[in-house]
């Protein structure tokens, strides 16, 4: 019986170790994203920019969506140090979601906007806005 509990402790452990984990790393990894900068989509143009508000390296970036969907097709990163980047994110993005990781070439490098090429669309409801952050 004591043998028993000492497997089922042991089991629960493990079990709960595995769950949690990878929730672990992903509170570290989000308390190094900053906000650099925002648009808001207006239906009439098929692209937007966004200037970096913040300075410094970064390594990655992210878009993120509120107010209603934006069905993206690609986006160019404008470096300082060097030609713009362009990156086909195509697909759509729900309000409260965010595209995928978008590593950056090289280390790490300066940003000085972003600019994102979207689906035209007639927005009936709020109009979406794109949030731009990145991580160091």
């Amino acid at each position: 019986m004591f043998q028993r509990n000492i497997l089922r402790a042991a089991t629960a452990a493990t079990f709960l170790l595995l769950i949690t984990a990878p929730a672990f790393g992903q509170r570290r990894d989000r308390g190094r994203w900053e906000f650099l900068g925002e648009a808001n989509v207006d239906g009439a143009a098929d692209h937007d920019r966004i200037r970096v508000s913040g300075s410094g390296f970064f390594r990655g970036i992210q878009l993120r969506v509120e107010r209603g969907p934006v069905r993206f097709d690609r986006i160019i990163i404008h470096f300082e140090d060097g030609p713009g980047q362009p990156i086909s994110i195509r697909g759509r993005v729900q309000p409260g979601s965010t595209t995928r990781v978008i590593d950056l070439p090289g280390n790490r490098r300066l940003i000085r906007d972003v600019e994102f090429f979207y689906e035209r669309a007639s927005y009936r409801s709020a109009r979406p806005k794109v949030l731009l952050f990145g991580i160091r």
